[in-house]
């Protein structure tokens, strides 16, 4: 079932073009707020999005943007720039209503189908129209509840909910705090996380992983308030790799986020690509309060059933401390299998 779809964009191009169109006399020269982009900029860079994103559906790119981009045509005024949102938002409307139920397309903070560029392209007009408001004298704009709810459900399993889905979603995409949840310095969306039935695995990536060793959070919020030391030294390996360009997506560690709460609990992932025997390590972790709940045993799991639905995947395994009965209850209940005095594995099942 899609959680939202091209109605969503309809109505998020609608009320950004009538807010946008009531102050097409002011000076949008000035930059966003928070921005670097002036507000004139923000709007192009609007109908950029929507396009790039119907371009990356009936394109069907696989690794990367289709390399095209739009611009204003000199001396566009802003009554132009609100048209080009408009019909730029049409075009991936249209793309999403007609586009395969089965059909994905590459984005860098994850595949996604329909629903989830009509989710990207709903949060893109929306933020910026309240960066372009906060320039233009008119702080504070209320946004729409209903669709930043859709927003936050669909791209951002990882940001606790309140009763006020709009302000969520500002401090998900770090423009507010919240009380006890300090503005973020990084944050990013999860188009494709990892899911199981009680906890989401959203990955850490270069982004992410430079703002947890630089002491942030990485756009999540941490059950205990602050990551462990576990998940920032997996960081630490992932700006390595990224800095040697030896970094594959997918191949690190992820985030194990408590679905209910949207709290993360520790980390989990692997330590690098499968080997050439089809075997791949992997590790894990838990704040204590999250311990002896079945979280771990479920990221595994989740890591398990992923891994070995890839073809270049034999077998998983896993280490641990000849002491640390609990890390081995987690791999047994997971179906690993005891192959020393401290290694496990989970083979591929075979046919036949």
């Amino acid at each position: 079932m899609m959680i939202i779809g091209a109605d969503d964009i309809d109505r998020a191009v609608e009320l950004t073009a009538a807010t946008l169109r009531e102050l097409t006399d002011r000076d949008w020269s000035v930059p966003a707020a928070g921005l670097d982009w002036t507000c004139y900029d923000t709007a192009v860079h609007i109908g950029g999005d929507f396009t790039a994103y119907a371009g990356q559906l009936t394109g069907r790119a696989t690794d990367d943007y289709v390399p095209f981009e739009i611009t204003a045509d000199p001396g566009t005024t802003p009554e132009g720039l609100v048209r080009i949102i408009e019909s730029t938002g049409g075009l991936l409307s249209a793309v999403v209503r007609t586009a395969p139920a089965d059909l994905t397309a590459w984005h860098p903070f994850g595949s996604a189908g329909g629903d989830g560029f009509a989710a990207m392209g709903v949060l893109e007009t929306l933020l910026h129209t309240y960066d372009i408001l906060g320039a233009l004298g008119v702080p504070d704009w209320p946004g729409s509840a209903p669709l930043a709810a859709k927003v936050l459900d669909r791209l951002f399993p990882h940001t606790p909910r309140s009763d006020d889905p709009w302000q969520d979603l500002l401090w998900a995409t770090g423009r507010t705090e919240r009380p006890g949840l300090p503005r973020l310095s990084a944050w990013r969306w999860y188009a494709e996380p990892l899911r199981g039935e009680r906890v989401a695995l959203c990955e850490i990536s270069p982004r992410v992983a430079d703002d947890l060793v630089a002491g942030g959070t990485g756009g999540f919020a941490w059950a205990g308030g602050v990551p462990g030391e576990g998940t920032r030294a997996a960081a630490g390996q992932v700006v390595k790799a990224r800095d040697k360009g030896v970094f594959r997506p997918g191949w690190g560690p992820y985030a194990i986020v408590r679905v209910a709460d949207g709290l993360a609990l520790g980390g989990a992932g692997f330590h690098g690509e499968p080997e050439a025997d089809g075997a791949v390590e992997i590790g894990y972790d838990l704040v204590d309060s999250a311990r002896g709940q079945g979280y771990a045993t479920e990221a595994v799991r989740v890591l398990a059933d992923w891994a070995l639905r890839r073809p270049e995947v034999t077998s998983l395994r896993a280490r641990v401390d000849e002491d640390n009965d609990p890390s081995r209850r987690v791999l047994v209940r997971a179906g690993f299998v005891e192959t020393g005095t401290i290694s496990y594995e989970l083979r591929r099942a075979t046919s036949g």
